[in-house]
């Protein structure tokens, strides 16, 4: 059932943002959802709260679940983009939107990588973690209204908690220090450069992770975080025992109504937020440094090869060329990639071509996978794969999760990488994470004593 509640819009865009964040935060403090996904697309937003049925991957195994139902396994191989749309299919209900986020292990299935040299890797690792929701709540900058779409009962109780939502005051926050080099990353860098040098592979993302020693409030630490950064896509979610928040940089990829499949690659980086003179400066270094500019366009380049594998012959295109994007406490170079899918592939399939995004993971994708294996300090979870919804119609999102925060089994944590070439130096890449760290690390909320 859907039902549009009438609500007045500031046009103020401050005071729209922060609305948008009130009310989404509200609802996952309420209590009504023990699981739910936040997905926000520039200022229009949804939440999706509770399960209807749920979708998991694991390594060679997708389990399907309706309801409190038994669920129902299956075993897969061979690509699990292949596996995810199959199980997609498989949905009994007409009419479906699908919620949730595809980890960076999915990747290592996707291109047969060698899992054998991969510490913490098991087979019951969740490759991706979709539910359809019971309840979803939709607004935004082209509504004049709030569309809740669900039961009766599920519909007051969701208009019951708009209606109790409080005041203005953001959350107190709690900076994090994340200058210490505790996983000794510059070294990691510099055997990357040999590996580069040596012609094992052109460019990987090494990583790195920086614990939080509290307790952390994820929906404050969301709302706090949104209201400092720019992304192209944010998001908040709880499934299973992964709670996460972030504000996506990129999008991995999209997929509209007509068949349009759209990447925007960003590699290449400086600070930014340091006032109007640095950041000139900063963003005219970035336009000129021949490193960041031989890192984007290499990006770039693949990407391209990427969507003419699925596109109609002659719609690859790209626009937008090398422009600059500010993104929380950084800037990138920045790119989109434009292709038409073709009429025999699906959304998964697109999905399938582009992940993981190559300014995430490396060229070639499947000899920097390996590196990363080997070469970052811990497997990735969430970081660097994708925050996805999918429709019954085919469209589709996929944003890339960096700039985000994590917990997971009672530890929380960040995570930021920088891309390595042959020209990279370790202690430059360093910095560049403790530049994109910068986006989220400011802005962490305790979780008050009483909620714990």
């Amino acid at each position: 059932m859907t039902v549009v509640e009438e609500t007045t819009m500031d046009t103020a865009e401050g005071t729209e943002l922060q609305r948008g964040l009130r009310t989404v935060v509200a609802l996952a403090e309420s209590g009504l959802f023990d699981e739910y996904v936040v997905y926000e697309d520039r200022g229009r937003w949804v939440f999706a709260g509770g399960v209807v049925a749920r979708i998991v991957l694991r390594p060679h195994l997708v389990t399907t679940t309706w309801g409190a139902g038994e669920p129902t396994e299956r075993s897969w191989s061979g690509n699990p983009a292949a596996a995810l749309s199959e199980a997609c299919t498989g949905l009994t209900r007409e009419q479906w939107n699908a919620y949730g986020f595809v980890g960076f292990g999915f990747a290592e299935h996707l291109h047969d990588v060698d899992r054998s040299t991969a510490a913490g890797r098991d087979a019951d690792d969740i490759l991706a973690h979709l539910v359809v929701p019971r309840v979803e709540v939709r607004f935004g900058r082209e509504h004049d209204a709030v569309e809740v779409t669900g039961s009766d009962e599920d519909r007051a109780s969701v208009l019951a908690a708009l209606d109790a939502i409080g005041g203005d005051e953001l959350p107190t926050v709690h900076a994090l220090d994340v200058g210490g080099d505790l996983d000794d990353y510059r070294g990691r860098v510099e055997q990357a450069v040999t590996e580069i040098r040596r012609g094992d592979y052109a460019k990987v993302i090494l990583s790195r992770s920086v614990r939080i020693p509290f307790d952390l409030d994820m929906p404050g630490t969301y709302r706090a975080g949104r209201t400092a950064n720019t992304p192209a896509r944010s998001f908040l979610l709880h499934l299973g025992d992964l709670r996460a928040a972030g504000f996506s940089p990129e999008l991995v990829a999209s997929v509209d109504a007509h068949g349009i499949v759209t990447t925007e690659p960003l590699a290449g980086t400086r600070a930014f937020g340091l006032g109007s003179d640095a950041d000139s400066a900063a963003k005219s270094d970035l336009e000129q440094d021949p490193k960041e500019i031989t890192e984007h366009a290499v990006s770039v380049r693949t990407s391209f090869e990427e969507l003419e594998s699925i596109a109609s012959p002659g719609s690859t295109a790209v626009s937008d060329f090398m422009s600059v994007r500010e993104r929380g406490s950084v800037q990138h170079l920045a790119s989109t990639v434009r292709a038409r899918l073709r009429e025999d592939l699906s959304c998964w399939d697109a999905f399938g071509a582009l992940f993981p995004a190559v300014t995430a993971s490396g060229i070639p994708k499947k000899e920097a996978i390996d590196a990363i294996g080997r070469l970052d300090e811990s497997p990735r979870g969430l970081y660097s794969g994708a925050v996805v919804k999918a429709s019954s119609t085919g469209e589709f999102e996929a944003a890339l999760v960096l700039r985000a925060v994590y917990e997971q089994q009672g530890s929380a944590w960040l995570r930021a990488g920088a891309g390595i070439v042959g020209q990279s130096k370790p202690e430059r890449e360093f910095d560049e994470t403790c530049e994109k760290l910068a986006s989220v690390a400011p802005y962490l909320v305790r979780k008050k004593e009483n909620d714990a």
